[in-house]
């Protein structure tokens, strides 16, 4: 189940964007091996609200693109599909029979300034920025080098399944 709640006003938020998103988050957590119920919830803000969330969550006192806000916890180079594939899950893990994994936080407006910024359609920035964020729900991090790679690698992947490219 994906949650959707859009508390910004500046960007339109069209049913196609939403089915997009969603599309692309389904195959990504198949991919992942996210093979049983589960549930996200995404926020769509503007670069005021995500700049609040990343200096109270952070401790970062600036906007950012998306944060993200994993609910299961994983050891260093683990990923869902490495931890978590025999779904041995402890009861406060799920809601109502679904895994939750967690929230994201999406500045619609920052996607929008990055889009411009780097030459490519709205849709395409969102769309990364929503797998970006789903990686880390699984796990995925890119604060190390080889981390940087590992995670940049599988994004790409997925992407081009969609035919999303730089």
């Amino acid at each position: 189940m994906i949650l959707i709640d859009n508390r910004q006003s500046k960007i339109e938020v069209t049913q196609e964007l939403e089915n997009k998103m969603k599309e692309i988050i389904e195959y990504s957590l198949k991919e992942e091996c996210v093979n049983i119920p589960y549930e996200i919830s995404i926020i769509f803000v503007d670069n005021e609200e995500i700049k609040e969330i990343n200096n109270e969550m952070r401790g970062i006192d600036s906007a950012t693109d998306v944060l993200s806000f994993p609910m299961l916890e994983f050891e260093k180079d683990k990923y869902f599909k490495d931890m978590y594939v025999n779904y041995e899950f402890m009861p406060y893990e799920l809601n109502e029979g679904r895994l939750v994994l967690g929230d994201m936080a999406l500045s619609l407006e920052r996607a929008k300034e990055q889009s411009i910024e780097y030459g490519h359609s709205f849709v395409r920035e969102v769309m990364y920025l929503v797998v970006h964020s789903i990686l880390h729900l699984l796990g995925y991090d890119h604060m190390e080098d080889d981390d940087k790679k590992v995670m940049r690698k599988r994004e790409e992947e997925i992407m081009r399944k969609f035919n999303i490219t730089r």
